[in-house]
C-alpha cells in the first residue's frame, strides 16, 4: 500500500528545495557604499549566489537591489535572497546607471551629475 504517490512527491519537492535553500543555503549579503571622484559605487557581495540572480531596480530616486532564488527548471517558485533600498540624491546621474557583476560581487555604478561641479572649497578674494 502507498501512502505517498509519485505525483505529490514531484509536487512537493521543489517547494522543499527552495525552503532548505532560504533556511540556510545562502550567505547573508555584505554590502558597501563608496564614493569615488566621478560618483559613488554599491557592492553587493554574495559568493554564493549567481549574477542571474541578481535584480536592480530604479524607481524615480529610489534604487532597490535584490536576488532572488528560483526553481529550476520551471522557475515558477520564488523567493527572496536579500533586499536593500536606497535614496539617491539629486547630485547622481540616474541616466547612466550602469551595473555589473564581477567575481562574486554586484557593483551598480552611479556617475555624478557632473564631476567638476561636486562639493570644493571657495577661495575668498581680499580687496
Amino acid at each position: 500500500m502507498k501512502f505517498i504517490s509519485p505525483q505529490f512527491i514531484r509536487t512537493i519537492a521543489p517547494q522543499l528545495d527552495l525552503l532548505n535553500t532560504i533556511g540556510g543555503g545562502v550567505a547573508q549579503p555584505q554590502v558597501r557604499i563608496d564614493q569615488r571622484p566621478q560618483g559613488v559605487i554599491l557592492r553587493v557581495a554574495m559568493p554564493t549566489v549567481p549574477a542571474e540572480s541578481f535584480r536592480v531596480v530604479l524607481n524615480q530616486q529610489r534604487l532597490t537591489v535584490f536576488g532572488e532564488y528560483r526553481h529550476e527548471p520551471t522557475d515558477q517558485l520564488a523567493a527572496p535572497l536579500f533586499m536593500q533600498t536606497l535614496d539617491l540624491p539629486n547630485n547622481l546621474d540616474l541616466a547612466r546607471i550602469d551595473a555589473v557583476h564581477e567575481g562574486h560581487e554586484l557593483q551598480v555604478r552611479i556617475p555624478f551629475l557632473n564631476a567638476t561641479d561636486q562639493q570644493r572649497e571657495i577661495n575668498i578674494r581680499h580687496n
